[in-house]
């Protein structure tokens, strides 16, 4: 950086440069070049890139050809529409046996609240699969430890899709939802653990729609395995 020394504030950046001025920096954006300049734009994350749903039974086939735990965990998280936090930390104890429901508890949601997630007979297999191993549904290559977030993308970029994210399959399965199915947007919401309507509708929403969900994820298991692409009806 060369200062001009014509410009208005030319001998002053000068000096700092050369070492000639001592005490606070000119060129710092709090209470000086903020002052001068355009406002800075914030940075955003964006969007998570995602599958085409189209092409979801071409990677569950390949997937379901790989007999990793990676593999099969990143089946469990499309098949339950879940986050890789979600499913990686997923512990026994969180299953309800009986009525094959996953519960999350709240500390592990981004939202802070219990969800229950309805399993497919597929998922529940999926759930029971290294039953024994330690007390995680996919432990991870050390004794008693869960899988590390990084297992899944791993195995996309095995198959061959490192251009996808593992958390753009919720984006993936909220646009299969809403283009081949005619559930309704709240249950397709509440299977993506989302908040629904305003603080009133919350307050007499007492109900989290499971059986409605669990329709909904049949359907979805259906469509990746590539049992069927026509539009779903939700029942009556």
């Amino acid at each position: 950086f060369e200062a001009d020394p014509n410009s208005k504030h030319g001998p002053l950046l000068l000096r700092q440069t050369k070492g000639w001025r001592e005490g606070e920096n000119p060129a710092v954006w709090r209470g000086h070049l903020k002052a001068l300049l355009p406002a800075r734009k914030k940075l955003t994350k964006g969007h998570h890139a995602a599958l085409s749903y189209k092409e979801m039974p071409e990677l569950m086939a390949k997937l379901r050809d790989k007999d990793s735990i990676s593999a099969k965990a990143l089946e469990f998280l499309i098949l339950t529409a879940g986050r890789t936090g979600e499913i990686v930390k997923a512990v026994r104890s969180e299953i309800d046996q009986e009525e094959k429901v996953w519960i999350i508890p709240g500390e592990r949601m981004k939202m802070g609240r219990e969800h229950r997630v309805p399993l497919t007979d597929h998922a529940y297999e999926l759930s029971q699969k290294y039953n024994g191993f330690t007390e995680y549904l996919f432990p991870g290559g050390r004794r008693g430890n869960h899988l590390s977030n990084m297992a899944m993308i791993k195995v996309l970029k095995t198959l061959g899709y490192g251009h996808v994210t593992v958390h753009g399959f919720r984006s993936t399965f909220r646009d299969w939802a809403g283009d081949m199915t005619i559930f309704p947007r709240e249950v397709a919401e509440q299977a993506l653990a989302h908040q629904i309507g305003d603080a009133t509708e919350q307050a007499y929403r007492r109900r989290d729609g499971l059986e409605r969900r669990r329709e909904l994820m049949e359907a979805w298991e259906r469509f990746v395995s590539g049992e069927g692409a026509e539009i779903v009806e939700s029942a009556a």
